[in-house]
């Protein structure tokens, strides 16, 4: 029986990062460099690193960065494909970056079918600037800003960015994945190197989205994070993929 050694992939910085315990943005990392590695493209790859937990990326990642205002990475993606069409676009935002303060910047760059590959970190909170309440954030669910938990008469309902997006004519690739379990996390790491093909065959606009762990903004232990994934948002943003077109 032969063993498998997982190595560093030359895409990621050797240094330790800074992610709360069972963050999922530390195994995002990991399986973005691993694709980036297996598809040979760093030498052309721009990743734009908004504010959030998303940020920090610019920090881990062996490739040019850039750093954007907060919500406007779609934006900033879109002038850097139009400028150097042959480069790679990562554009690498989470659930308050993309959905709350940058709604209009992603919807209009879907709308306008920009050929960039968007990765979509929905954690379900605000998790670098203290555990508020975020467009994703569950029924009932209890942040600093929202301590008896989400009502959808005072706070309106979770929005659920892949049904949204699947409504505009020119997005061409939205699968929502998970990264709380190893057959996730495979499922993953393959819608996400499906929509980096998207974007270096020409195929147009790409949004996987992740649900992901943030035990401190949730106040629960890695171990409970992961389950509640499971058995809490799941059954909200249900997995699987919801537009699939390859022309």
């Amino acid at each position: 029986m032969s063993s498998i050694i997982k190595t560093q992939p030359e895409s990621i910085a050797d240094k330790s990062t800074h992610y709360c315990p069972g963050c999922g943005h530390g195994v995002m990392l990991r399986l973005i460099g691993e694709v980036v590695d297996e598809l040979g493209i760093r030498e052309d790859m721009i990743l734009t690193a908004p504010v959030g937990c998303s940020v920090i990326l610019y920090d881990y990642m062996n490739c040019d960065v850039i750093e954007c205002a907060h919500g406007r990475a779609p934006a900033v993606g879109t002038a850097i494909k139009r400028v150097h069409p042959d480069k790679f676009v990562l554009v690498y935002q989470g659930d308050g970056d993309l959905a709350a303060i940058g709604t209009a910047e992603i919807i209009h760059a879907a709308n306008r079918g920009e050929n960039l590959s968007v990765i979509f970190v929905n954690n379900a909170v605000y998790g670098m600037t203290g555990g508020q309440m975020a467009p994703t954030t569950l029924i009932g669910q209890k942040t600093t800003t929202s301590p008896y938990g989400r009502t959808a008469k005072g706070m309106g309902k979770p929005i659920r960015v892949c049904e949204m997006m699947a409504t505009l004519e020119e997005t061409k690739y939205l699968e929502r994945t998970s990264i709380h379990s190893i057959r996730n996390i495979n499922k993953t790491k393959a819608a996400i190197k499906k929509a980096f093909l998207n974007q270096i065959n020409g195929i147009g606009f790409s949004l996987v989205e992740v649900l992901s762990m943030c035990p401190v903004g949730w106040r629960l232990s890695p171990q409970e994070a992961q389950g509640y994934i499971e058995s809490q948002m799941i059954d909200y943003f249900p997995l699987g993929v919801y537009k699939d077109l390859e022309y």
